[in-house]
């Protein structure tokens, strides 16, 4: 397996914690048995759940991104130390970005963001 690839497999881990954390906390707040049912008449979630939710959905959106260029990257044995490099700065950015957006530090989450977009870049610019 390639380094890449443990990448994108520490990455899927990542996601699945973010997609844990707001239903953990909604789990907390309103009790198993409203969150194991329906769902149909839960309060307001808190700020930050919406928050928490917001950063999933983030990640997820890059997953999309993320992981065919890794796939591309292995199947066409492309890889090299930028496509290294860029994984890891994808990854690492993704870590900063979550622990950034969930203590809610204004104006520094957008650059976390943009480090894991110049990761997948390096990426893809390997692979033209």
């Amino acid at each position: 397996m390639t380094p890449e690839l443990d990448l994108l497999l520490w990455s899927v881990i990542l996601t699945f914690v973010l997609i844990l954390i707001p239903a953990g906390e909604a789990l907390r707040r309103n009790g198993a048995e409203a969150q194991g049912g329906a769902r149909d008449n839960l309060p307001e979630p808190s700020i930050f759940n919406r928050r928490a939710t917001r950063l999933y959905k983030n990640m997820l959106e890059n997953m999309v991104l993320f992981t065919p260029l890794v796939l591309i990257t292995h199947l066409a044995e492309a890889s090299n130390s930028m496509t290294l490099l860029g994984a890891q700065i994808f990854f690492y950015s993704r870590v900063a970005h979550a622990v950034i957006y969930l203590a809610g530090w204004p104006m520094i989450r957008p650059l976390a963001w943009f480090a894991s977009v110049i990761g997948m870049g390096m990426i893809a610019w390997q692979l033209l």
